[in-house]
């Protein structure tokens, strides 16, 4: 039914995508058929995808079809129609849930998480599942059993991690949603790293299985590649869900649509570009400086600040909290079979073990109220702060930093972790965090700033995110694509 090209179609935004199922001038099997190309194409250098359910997917697709025709039984839902790339991690039962480890390799999923479920029941189409490093313990995408997840814009790159699946097949035109989970940056490394948009929401918002449901750092979120895509996805997958007991009521239902630019007029936004002694690359800093100087230029009034955070507090607080769940998880992986585990995987729990020896699990969570206090009170002066997603525009695809150091103004950092300028916000659990694009870095990676708003405030964050979608739009908007 459509003249676009399956190029053209594998980048259309998911609003978009909806009013021409509406309009019967785009099919649903059309779509899948031009996002299921545009992988065949670039997979073999990209390789972020674990699992094709093609056969499920089209049937899905056939019957959506048949809705928009008025032919099918019952109405139009959300997602009616769309493809849907669905982190690994997140399980479904009867299929492999594998998450990246050989320790897993024959593991079959008896339950289906939540996420899952709900983008089903809204009639998204899950056609793939993509990949995430060893148990999502890193922030690049690459595992002995998976091997390496690849930048779309830079193959030289990776596209983040733990979510770096889902990132890079956005970037790449897979599909115009994604899921994703976060628990020190996970979804958002992935978004700044390769250009798209992800939400951490605040703890409890979106449901998750136990035991991580109860681990106050972890979110599952939505990614995309524009601000309503992304909050279209959230706005499915959000609200009380019966078997955890920490999913808020009622459900928040976000905005179908923004302002712009005009959402921030008048709007008090803080600027930092340091998160107190964090060490940030150049090109990074000057990304988030123009996002900041643009939503001023858009009528918001934006005041640089400084916090008086410091990468050691972080750092103790969220290993001793990791020490305790985590890195429990994955000490008892490396002492189950230490020949089949990543060499990074072995790093984060010895890392953590070794701040747990130091830091008691009570003293971490004194170290979080302090980091939180300062934080809370900075909010109670603004309606959201603007700051770098990362210290670095990128990581190098295929190294796991477990020898080499990353060096940032001159400053060798003493963990490639220190670039995560996220891990405070999963400390300060129930910020809302929306990660979006702030520009290109000089190797043709992108680079992101990450809204973050006051306890529960999501809406704030998704108008701050439009007008700087608005303001400065990024790649996909003005025909730019990957180099893949």
């Amino acid at each position: 039914m459509s003249s676009a090209t399956p190029a053209d179609l594998a980048y259309l935004p998911a609003t978009e995508a909806l009013a021409l199922f509406r309009a019967r001038e785009l099919s649903p099997v059309e779509l899948l058929d031009a996002v299921l190309e545009r992988a065949r194409a670039t997979e073999p250098v990209v390789n972020a995808v674990v699992e094709t359910l093609h056969d499920e997917a089209y049937a899905a697709a056939r019957e959506a079809e048949a809705r928009y025709m008025g032919k099918g039984s019952g109405g139009i839902r959300p997602l009616e129609g769309l493809p849907v790339a669905a982190k690994e991690e997140q399980p479904i039962a009867g299929r492999l849930h594998q998450e990246g480890s050989l320790l897993l390799a024959d593991n079959v999923a008896d339950e289906t998480h939540p996420v899952i479920t709900r983008v089903a029941e809204a009639g998204g189409i899950v056609h793939m599942r993509v990949a995430t490093p060893e148990f999502s313990s890193a922030a690049f995408t690459q595992s002995k059993l998976w091997g390496i997840t690849r930048n779309p814009w830079n193959p030289d790159y990776s596209p983040g991690g733990s979510s770096g699946g889902s990132g890079a097949a956005l970037a790449a035109g897979y599909a115009p949603l994604a899921t994703g989970s976060d628990i020190g940056g996970s979804i958002r490394i992935p978004a700044s790293f390769s250009g798209v948009v992800g939400f951490k929401p605040p703890f409890g918002r979106v449901p998750a299985m136990p035991p991580y449901n109860l681990d106050q750092f972890c979110h599952d979120g939505p990614m995309a590649r524009t601000v309503a895509d992304c909050a279209l996805l959230e706005n499915v997958i959000a609200g009380p869900w019966a078997g955890d007991v920490v999913s808020l009521r009622p459900k928040l239902v976000l905005p179908e649509t923004y302002e712009g630019a005009r959402g921030v007029e008048g709007m008090r936004i803080a600027f930092c570009a340091r998160l107190g002694d964090f060490r940030v690359d150049p090109e990074v800093a000057a990304n988030a400086r123009a996002t900041a100087e643009a939503l001023r230029a858009a009528g918001a009034i934006v005041e640089e600040v400084e916090l008086g955070w410091t990468q050691e507090t972080i750092k103790r607080a969220s290993l001793a909290h990791f020490a305790g769940i985590m890195g429990a998880d994955a000490g008892e992986a490396i002492a189950a079979a230490p020949d089949l585990v990543t060499g990074y995987l072995r790093m984060f729990a010895e890392d953590a073990a070794r701040v747990a020896a130091e830091t008691s699990f009570l003293d971490g969570l004194k170290l979080e109220g302090e980091i939180y206090a300062e934080l809370g009170a900075l909010l109670e002066r603004f309606d959201a702060l603007v700051c770098p997603t990362t210290a670095v525009p990128a990581l190098k695809a295929g190294d796991e930093y477990t020898e080499t150091k990353l060096v940032v103004e001159g400053v060798e950092l003493a963990s490639y972790m220190d670039m995560a300028m996220t891990i405070p916000f999963n400390i300060c659990s129930r910020v809302p965090v929306l990660a979006v694009p702030s520009g290109f870095a000089s190797n043709g990676v992108p680079t992101g700033v990450q809204i973050v708003g006051k306890t529960y405030d999501d809406a704030t964050v998704f108008t701050v995110g439009a007008a700087v979608e608005a303001v400065r739009p990024w790649g996909y908007a003005d025909g730019r694509r990957p180099m893949v």
